[in-house]
């Protein structure tokens, strides 16, 4: 029952490489770190050890971190969660924000990245530095695509369909890293 007083660290990653390089970093550093591959995993440490903070990795192998968030919060309310991703888009970070992330950052990150994450209040972040940057049309095109995509629940057939291009040329786009700005 002590072990419920301590502050821990979770990690949620289907990366192992990713899962052991932030775990040994942030025990480094202090902090009690528990990790998880799965949402499987990460409900029964969520459950029994109320982490302080949680990594959250957006696509996980067999499912989507988006779904754990509000289990996770309903497990542990305290929680801060941070949601990783390769895949950035506009619309998954509102909709991790809106589920209840505390941020939403774009890997690869660094430990430092990670722990300023959670010192920062997502409600500060500065307006116009997000307007003085204007959007590239490829940028608007893959949240576009990004956004469509989770409205059909990752179906890339449905989605061509409704962006109006074959199936092909989308999982072309899909493979390609996201462009930044």
């Amino acid at each position: 029952m002590s072990d419920q007083l301590k502050d821990f660290f979770l990690i949620i990653d289907d990366d192992a490489t990713l899962l052991h390089v932030l775990a040994r970093g942030l025990t480094r550093r202090g902090y009690e770190v528990l990790s998880a591959e799965n949402g499987e995993q990460a409900l029964k440490l969520c459950e029994e050890f109320k982490p302080k903070w949680i990594s959250l990795d957006l696509k996980l192998e067999h499912e989507s971190g988006l779904h754990l968030i509000t289990q996770l919060k309903c497990l542990s309310p305290n929680s801060q969660i941070t949601m990783l991703t390769s895949y950035a888009s506009i619309a998954t970070a509102v909709d991790a924000i809106k589920l209840g992330a505390h941020q939403y950052l774009c890997k690869p990150v660094d430990i430092d990245e990670l722990l300023n994450s959670f010192e920062h209040n997502p409600s500060d972040a500065h307006e116009t530095d997000i307007a003085d940057k204007p959007t590239s049309v490829k940028r608007l095109e893959w949240e576009k695509i990004q956004q469509t995509l989770q409205a059909n629940d990752g179906n890339i057939s449905a989605t061509a369909r409704e962006l109006g291009m074959h199936r092909r040329t989308l999982q072309r786009k899909l493979q390609k890293h996201p462009v930044k700005h």
